[in-house]
């Protein structure tokens, strides 16, 4: 079985829940997990950025992948983030983090230092040969600076065989259809943007890590089953009716925006580590309401 087919549909960005003192509450990680999973999601990403992974200590990272995988006890596929700028430090990671039960390594695109292109495809080269499991790559640019353009991750699918995929989260449908009209056969394309995943799925997508599926898992991944099936007009009633929550979701900050929405269910406290912060009192009462409407 092809990485394509396994991580075909919705992979939920898993948050980190904190205690009021800052510290990992893995009661409320156990709840968020279990909830995604009972609500059908197609498998888990852990220590992605959504994750709030850069206020994370490398100890912290090993122990939430190590509770995760005790957790899921191998009822869904587990992706771990595994990051950064630093090549030769994600290159330790890879080799010292717990991977024997993960199906891949997801990593997004080195940020700040804003390497050519050439820069990533070296980067991300010298990744693949290092990493025991396959590499799905993470294209973020409003995040990290510096575009992975298609032509990069195109070289990078066909010259580079332990890079299984990618992640894309350009918002350019553009780049994203060149990707998905060149690709080779085996390589995995998810959409990052729980807004334009539907039409994602039209051009040919095979899925999305999503950060709303955190909080809507059963809605969110009857759409995308429903979408890759060819139904949209029953997934474009779902698409909509979770539109308004997409943008309040990413409004002032993720993953300031998912926490709030989990604690008004009750799954989390309201806990951010610095510097980011929760989200304002006007939006958290929009969110509130929207919740109630549904």
């Amino acid at each position: 079985m092809t990485l394509r087919s396994t991580l075909s549909g919705t992979g939920v960005a898993l948050v980190t829940p904190f205690k009021s003192n800052l510290s990992i509450d893995y009661p409320a990680l156990e709840r968020v997990i279990n909830n995604a999973i009972a609500s059908g999601v197609e498998y888990l990403v852990t220590l992605g950025t959504t994750g709030e992974t850069p206020t994370l200590s490398k100890k912290e990272k090993i122990e939430i992948l190590e509770f995760t995988y005790k957790v899921v006890d191998s009822r869904l596929p587990i992706v771990v983030g595994i990051g950064g700028n630093d090549t030769a430090g994600i290159i330790n990671d890879l080799q010292s983090f717990p991977l024997e039960k993960a199906t891949a390594v997801l990593s997004a695109s080195p940020y700040y230092n804003k390497p050519s292109q050439e820069g990533l495809f070296l980067h991300y080269k010298a990744l693949a040969e290092a990493s025991p499991i396959p590499l799905i790559l993470y294209n973020v640019p409003g995040r990290t600076g510096r575009n992975l353009n298609a032509a990069t991750t195109l070289r990078l699918a066909h010259e580079v065989p332990n890079i299984a995929g990618i992640k894309e989260a350009s918002d350019d449908m553009n780049q994203f259809m060149q990707l998905v009209k060149k690709r080779p056969d085996n390589f995995l394309i998810v959409s990052g943007d729980d807004a334009l995943i539907l039409p994602q799925i039209a051009c040919g997508a095979d899925g999305v890590i999503s950060v709303a599926a955190n909080t809507f898992p059963k809605e969110f991944s009857d759409m995308i089953r429903l979408a890759l099936a060819g139904d949209f007009a029953s997934a474009r009633i779902i698409h909509y009716k979770l539109l308004d929550g997409y943008d309040l979701l990413f409004e002032e900050n993720n993953p300031a925006g998912i926490k709030a929405f989990l604690y008004e269910q009750g799954l989390i406290e309201n806990v951010l580590r610095l510097p980011v912060t929760r989200v304002s009192s006007n939006l958290q009462e929009r969110i509130k309401t929207f919740l109630h409407s549904l």
